[in-house]
């Protein structure tokens, strides 16, 4: 039998609330949607759920905060489609409301369904990659960092451990199982902290010729109450050279990722 054709997607979702009521719009089939759409390649996702919230709806928004993370697994004739959606609040600052659009009460919303996550074909020799990372503390206070090896793009820096998500696999399940393979830790999730993005359209890594890479990372706050002497055990090849516990006094020192400083700069004091 022929393998199934298998793909994968990233969304970007609008939830914008007013006096008890949701904002929702529908689609070609009378269906009423949350507001939303695909990421683009390079996008940062909070801008693309500007940018679709505006087409669908007339309005424009301001994204005041990332709600959640999920996925989802759609099975059809062609194959399989793997969904990584984000789930922003936003709020109206202008423009008019257009087209198919209804206010709902908010008690209704769980039973909404999201849109199909429809993209512009990438160019070639391009990846769009959704992954989850942790903010990784112990009962001390140190904090887990992963260094990533040699070949891979920010060789010898010091990153937040996770990386990308399998297909079909939850962020929050995908983050957990890179924390066991790159640093043999057991955690619990304990927060959702927001996202980054990050757009490299001449990335060389093993492959050995440039790509044009968009990662988008959700990063979460997590808990590690047994802490063990960090190893890697993800295999020959991957890319973590090796895990270490960390005192706060300590990370001023350390070549930081640009992702990672500014998760540990904005949160980890408070």
């Amino acid at each position: 039998m022929e393998e199934t054709a298998r793909q994968r997607r990233i969304g970007a979702y609008g939830i914008c609330t007013d006096d008890g009521l949701v904002l929702l719009c529908r689609a070609a089939q009378a269906v009423l949607e949350l507001p939303g759409g695909a990421v683009d390649q390079g996008e940062h996702p909070a801008d693309a759920v500007v940018r679709t919230v505006a087409a669908q709806t007339g309005l424009t928004v301001a994204v005041t905060g990332l709600r959640d993370a999920v996925s989802d697994v759609v099975r059809g004739p062609a194959g399989c489609t793997h969904n990584d959606r984000l789930l922003f609040d936003v709020r109206v600052i202008g423009g008019a409301a257009a087209g198919p659009v209804e206010w709902v009460p908010v008690a209704d919303a769980p039973a909404v369904p999201l849109q199909e996550v429809v993209g512009a074909a990438r160019p070639p020799r391009s990846v769009q990659r959704f992954g989850a990372y942790g903010l990784v503390t112990d009962p001390a206070g140190r904090v887990l960092l992963t260094q990533i090896a040699a070949g891979y793009p920010g060789a010898g820096e010091w990153h937040l451990p996770g990386g990308g998500t399998d297909f079909g696999e939850a962020p929050t399940a995908g983050l957990l199982r890179e924390l066991a393979e790159e640093a043999d830790q057991r955690g619990r999730i304990t927060e959702l902290l927001g996202l980054s993005s990050g757009h490299n359209p001449a990335a060389v890594g093993p492959e050995g010729y440039p790509i044009d890479w968009h990662v988008v990372r959700v990063h979460y706050r997590v808990a590690v109450d047994e802490p063990s002497h960090p190893r890697v055990i993800e295999g020959a090849g991957g890319s973590t050279a090796r895990a270490a516990w960390f005192r706060p006094g300590e990370l001023a020192d350390l070549r930081l990722t640009l992702s990672a400083k500014r998760v540990i700069d904005g949160h980890f004091s408070s």
